[in-house]
């Protein structure tokens, strides 16, 4: 193993955004297992030193592998287009129209249905972000155009965390009451 490695060739995977979930989370547990820095206990203190540089790395990793959107953002910079959210925000006018009207359905949501409405909306757009995601970067190798896709991505998931956080104070209130 090279500390250098990509994260994809470190967990031994293609380099692409599709990935299998399960195989991830196997090669992770199969890595962990390889680099606890318990197992090299009797080489003394400098081996586990690596070794919990190692585990930190292992980890690091997946936690990029497994989110497709850290992976799709990864996938990117690795490719030469690096997202770069904090200093570029603009977007395609439909999808800030977009963004504007899911901002004022949350506003005006008076019920959970409301609310369950706009999750399935907001789940639809996101499932078809990754798919968009997909298909730019394992099929047409477009990179430039798929930094697009992941920072709509981004915006996307910042939005349905918004809604989660008020399906949540509802059902408290609910409970409260």
């Amino acid at each position: 193993m090279n500390l250098k490695s990509s994260d994809f060739e470190l967990f031994g995977l293609a380099t692409q955004f599709a990935q299998d979930r399960a195989a991830i989370d196997t090669r992770w547990k199969d890595l962990q297992r390889e680099a606890h820095p318990d197992k090299f206990a009797a080489q003394g203190a400098s081996a586990q030193r690596v070794a919990m540089q190692w585990s930190v790395r292992i980890n690091e990793a997946y936690q990029r592998l497994k989110d497709p959107l850290k992976r799709a953002a990864y996938l990117c910079e690795l490719n030469a287009a690096p997202i770069n959210a904090e200093n570029n925000t603009a977007m395609p006018k439909e999808f800030l129209l977009q963004q504007m009207a899911w901002r004022e359905a949350l506003d005006e949501a008076g019920s959970a249905a409301d609310l369950e409405d706009l999750r399935a909306e907001v789940t639809t757009a996101r499932r078809d972000a990754l798919q968009a995601c997909g298909q730019l970067m394992d099929q047409q190798k477009d990179y430039k155009q798929a930094v697009q896709q992941v920072r709509a991505l981004m915006f996307i998931e910042r939005f349905a965390s918004d809604v989660e956080t008020r399906l949540d104070l509802m059902d408290t209130a609910d409970r409260g009451q």
